[in-house]
């Protein structure tokens, strides 16, 4: 029906807003910027400072911050301004996202036009973006009392529920869509949620790596150093705290995340699939080679984001015989 076209349509607009959304959060935390707006004013922070007098309050609310104090003192106006411009940024577009998402689901509620069975399902979108600003702050405050950074928890957190935003957008989107599903079996598609859920703790360890500033250590592939398995992997909980033994880990459940996907994309025949878990490698080992440029690791981080998306749209089509 036309009514189905047009939501599916407002929801993959919707999704790729989000992605958009990912690529501008991964900017923002690569150029150490996420602390600078200490203040949380969900309705009337939409504005960046419009005098001199009011960037001189926010710079002075910034110069208290442990950031300032431990990385940046001495930091002048104008630099403030450039790393202000993007967690601004990045705040804005996270209300935009809410706006796009708000006003088109009244009109179709208003207008009876969402199919039955999915004023709920289209709701718990709109409480799930509620989350995710609560979740941003709650991640920018860990960084404003104690500590020069943010908990890389907190970010795991954050980034997490912007894929589960993402993904459950495109679920919607594709069902609503009315694509031909395709035929398989209990064994294809169970391997299919396996591969997603290996994708996810790949997805999780790579944020507690840009969290620790993992990336910056041990630049080189595919060996640790001199070593293959580094020393400072001492144990269990190293693999959540210690940034060596952080990248360690990422880099091994990236390795068996690949070869999971290969080999279902081998049993669905997805040639987009593989090629972009291969791609997805190269730009992991490009940003780590690289002592992480920002370029390479918003792509990497953007292209996680894709094939994630690829995952849905394949396990959204799966029927069972």
């Amino acid at each position: 029906m036309m009514q189905h076209k047009q939501i599916s349509n407002w929801l993959f607009f919707t999704a790729f807003m989000v992605f958009a959304m990912a690529i501008i959060g991964a900017i923002t935390r690569l150029t150490e910027s996420g602390l600078s707006m200490v203040e949380w004013r969900p309705l009337i922070g939409s504005l960046p400072p419009m005098s001199e007098a009011e960037w001189m309050r926010v710079f002075a609310l910034y110069q208290e911050t442990p950031e300032y104090k431990t990385k940046n003192f001495g930091m002048e106006l104008d630099e403030f301004k450039n790393i202000f411009f993007w967690e601004w940024f990045h705040r804005f577009w996270g209300r935009l996202i809410g706006l796009v998402y708000a006003l088109p689901l009244a009109y179709f509620w208003i207008r009876k036009m969402i199919p039955e069975g999915y004023k709920l399902k289209l709701f718990i979108g709109l409480i799930l973006g509620g989350s995710q600003a609560v979740m941003g702050w709650y991640m920018v405050e860990s960084g404003l009392v104690d500590r020069a950074s943010v908990s890389h928890f907190r970010l795991a957190a954050h980034l997490s529920l912007a894929f589960v935003i993402f993904a459950y957008l495109l679920w919607l989107a594709f069902t609503l869509s009315g694509r031909i599903k395709e035929q398989s079996s209990f064994c294809i598609k169970r391997h299919g949620w396996i591969t997603l859920g290996f994708i996810g703790v790949t997805i999780i360890w790579g944020a507690y790596v840009a969290g620790l500033d993992a990336g910056l250590v041990y630049n080189t592939w595919p060996n640790m150093g001199p070593h293959w398995i580094p020393p400072e992997l001492a144990g269990f909980t190293s693999i959540f705290f210690d940034p060596v033994s952080v990248q360690f880990t990422h880099r091994w459940i990236a390795i068996v995340t690949a070869i999971v996907t290969f080999t279902f994309a081998y049993r669905i025949t997805s040639f987009p699939l593989a090629g972009m878990m291969l791609l997805q490698v190269g730009l992991g080992i490009a940003t780590l080679l690289s002592q992480v440029a920002i370029p390479l690791a918003a792509m990497h981080q953007g292209g996680a984001f894709i094939l994630v998306g690829i995952m849905i749209y394949h396990l959204n089509r799966l029927s069972l015989k």
